[in-house]
C-alpha cells in the first residue's frame, strides 16, 4: 500500500467495502454513509432494478454533479480574476 494510504471498511448496501484512499477516516466514513444512503433512496425510487442499475444511476448523479460544481467553480474563478483586474485598475 502506498504511503499516506489508509484502509476503511464500511457497509454499503448491505454489503462490506474496504475503502483505500489517503483522505482521512472521517471523510470516508461520511462517503460510505452519503452513498449508503442514496442507494437506499433510488432503492426506493427504482424498485424494479437491480443493484448493478442502481449503482450506476448514483455514478451519473454523482459525475452529474461534479461536472455542475466544475463550471460552477470555473465561473467564480473567472469572476474573482475580473474583480482582481478591476481592483487593479
Amino acid at each position: 500500500m502506498s504511503e499516506g494510504k489508509r484502509r476503511y471498511k464500511a457497509t454499503i448496501d448491505g454489503e462490506i467495502y474496504t475503502i483505500v484512499g489517503s483522505k482521512p477516516e472521517k471523510h470516508m466514513r461520511v462517503v460510505a454513509e452519503t452513498v449508503d444512503e442514496q442507494l437506499s433512496q433510488l432503492k426506493e425510487l427504482t424498485k424494479g432494478l437491480d443493484k448493478e442499475k442502481r449503482a450506476i444511476l448514483l455514478a451519473i448523479n454523482a459525475v452529474s454533479d461534479q461536472l455542475t460544481m466544475r463550471h460552477e467553480l470555473e465561473q467564480l474563478k473567472e469572476k474573482y480574476e475580473q474583480l482582481e483586474q478591476d481592483l487593479e485598475n
